[in-house]
């Protein structure tokens, strides 16, 4: 079937068009196929104005500035004032259209020749046979973004609204005391006079005493005085911030305690506490047994209660120069060990 389909594909296509074109011709193509229906902005007498229709006003109106403009800065024709003037002004349009209408006015195509003629530029297009250059005119008009069509249009357009609104503008009147009002405001007028007193012309009539002086000035010292004011310089030597910007290394530590090893180093200083149990060269082994048991009695209170050193020693320590201070033996005294006993001092 496929292969039938190929080689008679000319024939086939025939067929779909003849199939396909009377049915769009017979039912009609609805623009919605193609296009998403635009949402509806605005209505004016059963007309509805869609964003599409606002889009391209406003598209149009920009492009007519920018034309006569090309500095113009875009961000003011695409703001939301702009837009929204444009809106107003299709709604104006549409209001004026429809009042025309109701009212059958028209433009016949003698008074729009006769329109068209009043304007300069398009009188300025006539041939020396009195016809008009019709190239001539047509790029005028596309010089506007408008087709010949479109442009006449506009001013029959410009013409009917024109009688709307000359009615309106005909018809109206206005009272004696409204006229009076009006006038009265570009026919006032107001009378003035200038004295001017120049200060110079008067110093030298003006002789003030030293007591007028002092007067004046008492009267008015706050005209004479400033705010006190104290212009103040300071530099903040913070020592913190001065050693966390010092990196020192090991070279430069050995190099400063070499030089400066006297100040450093000082005297060496020992401080000790002892509670001294006496064993004399002469005594015999049998006190020396009892002096060396009464030692380890007393090592072990002290270890058990550690603050009791003090009154410990006070009581048991046979050293006169250190029992009544709480046993406290320093190094100028450390001598004095080996002249007592061998046994080690309790500290």
């Amino acid at each position: 079937m496929f292969e039938a389909i190929r080689k008679h594909s000319k024939i086939v296509m025939f067929l779909l068009v003849l199939l396909i074109v009377p049915s769009f011709i017979l039912v009609g193509v609805n623009q919605n196929y193609f296009t998403e229906k635009s949402p509806v902005v605005a209505r004016v007498d059963g007309k509805d104005i869609t964003q599409a229709d606002w889009d391209a006003a406003h598209r149009q109106a920009s492009d007519r500035l920018r034309a006569q403009n090309p500095a113009m800065d875009n961000k003011l024709l695409d703001s939301p004032q702009a837009k929204y003037e444009t809106l107003e002004r299709i709604v104006r349009d549409k209001v004026y259209e429809s009042a025309a209408r109701k009212m059958h006015f028209a433009t016949t195509d003698v008074r729009l020749a006769r329109e068209l003629q009043k304007i300069p530029q398009i009188a300025a297009l006539r041939k020396p046979d009195g016809t008009l250059d019709a190239e001539a005119y047509r790029a005028l008009v596309g010089a506007q973004g408008l087709t010949p069509e479109g442009f006449e249009n506009q001013v029959r357009y410009d013409l009917s609204v024109n009688q709307v609104m000359g009615g309106l503008l005909t018809s109206s009147f206005s009272t004696e005391p409204e006229v009076k009002l009006g006038m009265d405001a570009v026919w006032q007028g107001r009378q003035i006079q200038v004295a001017r007193f120049d200060a110079s012309n008067y110093t030298s009539k003006v002789t003030a005493s030293d007591a007028d002086v002092e007067a004046f000035y008492k009267a008015n010292a706050p005209r004479f005085q400033q705010n006190e004011q104290a212009a103040v310089e300071y530099l903040v030597l913070n020592l913190d911030a001065v050693k966390a910007t010092i990196v020192p290394n090991e070279d430069d530590l050995r190099t400063f305690y070499k030089e400066n090893l006297e100040r450093l180093s000082g005297k060496e200083e020992r401080r000790a506490s002892h509670i001294l149990i006496s064993a004399p060269k002469e005594a015999s082994s049998g006190d020396r047994e009892k002096a060396k048991a009464k030692a380890e009695a007393i090592l072990a209170e002290v270890r058990k209660n550690p603050a009791s050193f003090a009154d410990v020693a006070r009581k048991e320590s046979q050293d006169p120069g250190s029992a009544a201070s709480g046993a406290i033996w320093d190094s100028s005294r450390a001598a004095r060990w080996s002249s007592h006993s061998k046994t080690p001092p309790m500290r």
